[in-house]
């Protein structure tokens, strides 16, 4: 399971050093800090480079574990593996139970607690973008069951996807064979408008590195090109049926994913609520990350 420590988008130091595989596939992950399990899902086109300040800080409390999706990050990008919305909440559904061993022995520095008393305790998810909606399926299609779960600005209700994002869809081979130069260009044109505030030059390079050069274009347009809202449109009318403490949060200034979704995916779970976060946007952990920090805190602490 241990390999070579895979360095962050910057390039400067280890972060996932763990690999899970599955179906031919290679997972990386990691984990660190000590307590009740929490779980850290990403989104696109992002990685685990965007949550790990918060794990680092969570740690404190928390077995906080960070993980790349195939297709992204540091984990395997093969044209020939699918990356849908559908295989990506299969594989976590697999994953969270691949981990479970450690949760139950205390490995990894888990307390093997749980919030019923006894037993192996169930992790904590915080999710972001499409990791809304792989945690969703997750649970509801695949069995995984979550202490709580904070659903930070997701997919989960269509319509979604930017106007740029649905272009790119429609036309992916022909993004895929643009000059190296014209691509990047694009792409950090994209990921600024994720953001509502001016991005850091280091943040920006850290959100596009993994998406250039021949393999990371490639891959960026084929995850593309498989979006597709019926994975989202399976799951909507079983979010009646979720049993699990959930919070809503979401940039109040969102443009890629509106901030109406917020109120209606929680109305569309039992006993879940919904909290705007101001001056953010769709990359709220960079827009607005002491707020963030605080809602998860306090959220996570009120769960465990």
């Amino acid at each position: 399971m241990a390999d070579t420590p895979t360095r962050d988008a910057t390039g400067t130091e280890p972060l996932l050093d763990r690999r899970f595989a599955w179906r031919g596939r290679e997972v990386a992950w990691t984990a660190f800090g000590s307590g009740p399990p929490l779980v850290l899902c990403h989104g696109t086109p992002w990685s685990s480079w965007l949550w790990e300040p918060y794990a680092r800080a969570l740690a404190a409390e928390f077995t906080v574990h960070l993980w790349d999706m195939p297709g992204y990050g540091a984990s395997s990008k093969d044209p020939a593996h699918d990356v849908d919305l559908g295989t990506q909440g299969e594989l976590f559904a697999d994953l969270l139970e691949h981990w479970r061993p450690a949760w139950s022995d205390g490995a990894d520095g888990a307390d093997g607690s749980s919030a019923a008393g006894g037993g192996v305790p169930l992790p904590h998810v915080v999710a972001h973008d499409y990791g809304g909606a792989v945690s969703l399926r997750a649970a509801l299609l695949h069995g995984a069951r979550y202490a709580s779960l904070c659903l930070v600005d997701v997919v989960a209700l269509r319509p979604w996807g930017s106007p740029y994002f649905s272009l790119v869809r429609e036309h992916a081979d022909v993004f895929a064979a643009v000059p190296a130069a014209v691509h990047r260009g694009a792409l950090e044109a994209y990921v600024r408008t994720a953001a509502h505030r001016p991005l850091r030059e280091e943040h920006l390079a850290a959100l596009v590195g993994p998406w250039t050069g021949q393999a990371g274009q490639a891959a960026l347009y084929r995850q593309i090109a498989q979006a597709d809202e019926r994975y989202t449109a399976e799951l909507e009318p079983l979010l009646g049926g979720l049993d699990v403490p959930v919070r809503v949060l979401w940039g109040e200034e969102d443009t890629w994913i509106p901030p109406d979704r917020a109120r209606r995916l929680a109305d569309a779970i039992p006993g879940a609520d919904a909290r705007l976060l101001p001056g953010a946007g769709h990359l709220v952990q960079l827009d607005a990350p002491v707020a963030l920090a605080v809602e998860l805190q306090r959220w996570l602490s009120a769960n465990r």
